[in-house]
């Protein structure tokens, strides 16, 4: 029986994308469901009723929810092609640290970066960039995180460019400018067609936020 394989996300969610680009990766066909999440599916609340979140990926009718989790279990499932994590016991345990750093800093400072002003923006600016930094400095002189080849941590980590746009104009700051050794990272994943082909346009995303500044009263 072929695998049949449904992935509910919502287009702008960089951790839909996630899984988005590892089903590219593995050559995985799916059926893609984007979801409105002010009037959730009744197919989304069936299958994520825990928390009730976009991405869920549905394997064969089986639920994988959380978007690191789904990420793993991709790679697990799919073994025989594109592995994202590393064999290594110690190397797997470091691009799970690096992924859960990205998890815990990038997307809520990212926020902060388009929700508020003053002394708060400033400091999630400078967080920010400081978190880029460490990043940066993680990724040395390797190609990818992963080493020679696309790994967990750079499909954990390239999603975020999308809303580099929201970030940088609502910020007043360019992240080339600081911290251009990342960008060229940025660059070499966008090259990938797994990647690119997954990722929304800059612009759309930036016109997304802008209508949602507009509804929470955020000028």
């Amino acid at each position: 029986m072929a695998d049949e394989v449904v992935l509910l996300d919502f287009w702008p969610s960089p951790f839909g994308m996630r899984l988005r680009i590892a089903l590219a990766e593995k050559g995985i066909e799916y059926e893609y469901k984007d979801e409105d999440l002010r009037n959730k599916s009744p197919l989304l609340l069936q299958m994520n009723p825990v928390h009730k979140k976009i991405p869920v990926l549905i394997h064969n009718g089986k639920p994988v929810c959380e978007s690191l989790i789904a990420l793993q279990y991709i790679d697990e499932v799919w073994n025989d092609k594109a592995p994202l994590l590393p064999s290594d016991s110690y190397l797997r345990a470091q691009a799970r640290f690096w992924a859960d750093f990205v998890d815990k800093k990038i997307y809520d400072i990212g926020r902060k970066l388009w929700t508020t002003k003053g002394e708060e923006y400033d400091a999630a600016k400078k967080d920010f960039l400081d978190c880029i930094g460490v990043l940066e400095g993680e990724l040395g002189d390797k190609p990818f995180f992963g080493g020679d080849t696309l790994g967990f941590v750079d499909v954990a980590l390239i999603p975020f460019y999308s809303w580099f746009l929201v970030y940088e104009k609502f910020g007043n700051f360019s992240v080339e400018a600081v911290h251009p050794k990342f960008i060229v990272w940025v660059k070499r994943c966008m090259e990938k067609e797994s990647v690119s082909k997954s990722l929304p346009d800059q612009e759309k995303v930036y016109d997304f936020v802008a209508l949602m500044r507009k509804k929470f009263g955020i000028e």
